[in-house]
Order: structure tokens, then C-alpha cells, then sequence
């Protein structure tokens, strides 16, 4: 689990780092293709075509303008973790095996505005699965709700797409308040591992929007007042449903 190898666009081979469990880390097998050319070592690529059978493809070097990059991978549990994407370019003419990918890492970071569809979380870790799956069910109605309550209010919502500069998984934001230039993370649960998590989110979005917004993490109902002086000592300010209408703490 958890190998993404194959052709990018970029006309690079990208090719997995070693390391099957946790994050992936530049030691060892990893750190030896890292300084293959410094080392004199040629680096040769071989593709299983069946089981136990593997194709020789032919001789690659490290792409020297963007060598590597991480990506988010399962690993042979299925837990997310973090894994190095090498990019190699081949020497001369290779074999052309391997899968085609559609991804190819960018120099620069990329916003966009994207249209507010299927709506898209990243898990949020509470005490129990019955608790993650009812806050995942709840988020997606909220974050509708209030969508809806601004549309009705005259505002122009939307939300971004955000791939940061070396990789290639995008981030979305919940909802972005184009009217009043306000950065929205939802949450379905108001359990402080839900807060501190949407904060986090924000920070990290926040950094790649210009001029830089305000922010506010939406609950599904008022949180206990630590949370929202948790949230208002960071900076964002706390959106909660009020009957047909939202409170903001």
C-alpha cells in the first residue's frame, strides 16, 4: 500500500521512496538516490510486469530543479502518512512501462476559485468512530446552511483550491466569504480536538491568500465559552446555527 510509481506529465518517472509504515524519511535507501550522482552511482529502473517477474526500463538520473517531493499515502494499514516522491528523468531512450499519472508537482503554489459541490473533509480525529462519522455527517449540512444564509444576504461565496509550490494533492477550503473577504473552516462536532484542528486548517490556508483575510471556524451549536476565547485569541472569530440564523462569537 501506499506506491504511487509511474509517468508524470513532466515526462520525469516518479518513483516511490522506501519505507512501508510512518512517515518516509531521506536515510538509508532514500538518501542513497538522493546523492546517487555525487556518489558516482548510476541509478537503474526495473518495473514488475507479474508477480515475481520485473522488466528492465532502463537508466534514470535525479531531476535536479525539483529532485523530490512528499505526497500523502496509505501506508500497509491504511494510516496516512507521509511518503518522498522521487523525480527521474530517464538517461537516453527507456522502456515506456509503468502507469501514467495525472499529477506533476509546480514550482509555484496555485489558487483558484472553485465552485462549492460535493463538499470535502479531512478526517478529523475525535474518541470513537460512531463520534468521527456523525461530526463527518454533520459538517456537510452546515456548511450548506450557511452557504445558503449568505447567498441570501447578497454575498459572493466560493471557496479555494490551494496546491502549495512541490506538491500535488490540493487543499479546499470549506467556504470563502468573497463579500466580506472571510476565510471559513466547518467543523461537525464542537469537541476541542475539532477546534484546534479547523485552526490549524486556517493558518495553513491563510498563508496563500492575498491580501491575507480574516478567519472563522463554523460549528454546528455554540461551543463552551474556552473554545470560542480559544478561537478569538487566534484570531478567528466563531460561527454557530441560531434557529434560521447564525450567531458569531
Amino acid at each position: 500500500m501506499g506506491y504511487f510509481d509511474g509517468w508524470g506529465a513532466d515526462g520525469c518517472y516518479h518513483y516511490t521512496g522506501e519505507g512501508q509504515t510512518g512517515d518516509q524519511r531521506m536515510t538509508r535507501g532514500n538518501l542513497a538516490i538522493l546523492q546517487h550522482v555525487q556518489e558516482g552511482r548510476a541509478l537503474h529502473l526495473f518495473d514488475s510486469v507479474a508477480r515475481g517477474v520485473v522488466a528492465y526500463m532502463g537508466e534514470f538520473e535525479l531531476a535536479t530543479d525539483i529532485p523530490w517531493y512528499y505526497r500523502d499515502a496509505p501506508d500497509k494499514a491504511r494510516e496516512t502518512r507521509s511518503v518522498i516522491m522521487f523525480r527521474l528523468k530517464p538517461i537516453g531512450a527507456v522502456a515506456q512501462l509503468g502507469e501514467d499519472l495525472a499529477f506533476t508537482p509546480r514550482s509555484e503554489d496555485i489558487v483558484e476559485d472553485v465552485e462549492i459541490e460535493n463538499h470535502q473533509t479531512e478526517r478529523m480525529l475525535v474518541s470513537s468512530k460512531t463520534q468521527e462519522r456523525e461530526a463527518e455527517r454533520r459538517e456537510a449540512p452546515l456548511v450548506t446552511a450557511y452557504h445558503d444564509y449568505l447567498l441570501e444576504r447578497g454575498h459572493t461565496v466560493t471557496r479555494k483550491k490551494i496546491i502549495p509550490a512541490g506538491e500535488v494533492r490540493a487543499l479546499y477550503t470549506d467556504l470563502f466569504d468573497t463579500t466580506d473577504h472571510i476565510l471559513i473552516e466547518a467543523k461537525g462536532s464542537v469537541a476541542r480536538e475539532a477546534v484546534r484542528m479547523a485552526i490549524g486548517q486556517l493558518y495553513d490556508y491563510r498563508r496563500y491568500i492575498t491580501p491575507t483575510p480574516a478567519l472563522a471556524v463554523l460549528l454546528p451549536s455554540r461551543p463552551r465559552q474556552d473554545l470560542i476565547d480559544l478561537c478569538n485569541v487566534s484570531g478567528a472569530r466563531v460561527i454557530w446555527p441560531d434557529g434560521s440564523a447564525f450567531e458569531v462569537g
